[in-house]
Parts: C-alpha cells; structure tokens; sequence
C-alpha cells in the first residue's frame, strides 16, 4: 500500500515580491511525470524558473531550472519524501520580483510552497494488486470456492480443463502470502498457485 494524490493542486505563495506557484500532481510514470512537466512550462512560458522533482518507486529526480545550485529541486523533493507520498510530481513556478531572495530565501520558498501544496492536496491510498491463477483439482473446487469467498477478489475467471478448475483473478498484493498457506492448507498442498502480473 501507498498514498499518492487523487488530482493536480495549486498553491500559490509570494515572498518579497516573487511569485511562487506550486503544482503537484499523481503521475504513473517517469515518462507521464516529463510530459506533465512540459505542460506546465508551455503554460508559463514567462516565468523565471519552473524548478520541479517527482519521485516513483525508487526512481526519482529534480531540477533546479538555473536557480543556484540546490536552492529549488533539492528543497522540492525533500518536502516530497518528507510528505511519505509516492508516485507524485510537483513543479514550483517563479516569477522573479526583483529582489534577491538568498540561498537560503530561495530553499525555503521553494520547499515551503511544494510543501504546502502536499499538504492541501486530497490524498489517496492504493493498494496494488496482484493477478493470480489458482487450478485444483475437480475434488478441489468447493473447498477453492470457499477459501475465495474470505479474500478481496475482482475479475475473476473460471475455466474448466481436463484435471480441473482454473481460476483467475486478481488480489491484493498484501494479501498474497495468507492466500498461498490458505489454498496450501484447504488443499492439503495440492493446489497451484501462480502470479502472472501486478496490475
């Protein structure tokens, strides 16, 4: 299970006459992240800087866009790990207001806004799953009938073959372990369990 972002949230901030907004929003991919990101600075395409970081799994990245080094993509993606949300994208756009912020101005502009926005933003748990098969035995089907009655299933599939009942479908990932010792123990070992894929 994750949380990550059920939309894109705006929050806009000013500090010493520079305007700061920050977007963020959930994203599936680093290629989704990037194409994202290009909508944004075809939207803004006069501000100042449009620094950003996006983190996923364990890929991640950010970008200071030509401010000072470390003052705006490090401060972005410390407030996202800070914010334990994954699969998530966040830009902070700025528009210079004629004041020089400081290093350390600029650090916590930055990460003060992608801060905010994660904070406003609606939130959303997910739980992965898995698609399994499971094939028994004809003696089998009414003790795998049961056994799936006490777990989280959806698109689920019966097909019947020459030694039995194949049944596919998917659960939950976390839900996975007590599945294979459920059909191991209702089956005396004889059922098959096999994932195909985390959907």
């Amino acid at each position: 299970m994750y949380t990550t972002l059920v939309c894109e949230t705006r929050h806009d901030l000013v500090v010493k006459n520079s305007e700061f907004i920050a977007f963020a929003t959930p994203i599936s991919s680093t290629e989704n992240a990037l194409e994202w990101l290009k909508t944004i600075r075809s939207k803004y395409k006069d501000a100042s800087h449009v620094c950003w970081a996006y983190k996923i799994g364990v890929q991640y990245r950010f970008s200071d866009d030509g401010e000072p080094s470390g003052t705006a993509g490090a401060p972005i993606f410390r407030s996202l790990e800070l914010s334990n949300l994954e699969a998530v994208c966040v830009a902070v756009v700025r528009f210079y207001g004629g004041i020089n912020l400081g290093a350390g101005g600029l650090a916590r502009a930055y990460g003060g806004a992608a801060a905010e926005v994660l904070r406003l933003a609606e939130k959303l748990e997910i739980h992965p799953r898995v698609a399994v098969k499971i094939s028994v035995s004809f003696e089998q089907m009414s003790a795998l009938h049961r056994l799936l009655e006490q777990f989280d299933t959806s698109n689920r599939v019966d097909d019947f073959t020459e030694n039995g009942l194949e049944v596919c479908f998917e659960a939950l990932e976390s839900e996975i372990a007590k599945l294979e010792i459920t059909l191991r123990d209702a089956t005396r070992g004889h059922g098959i369990l096999e994932k195909l894929f985390i959907s």
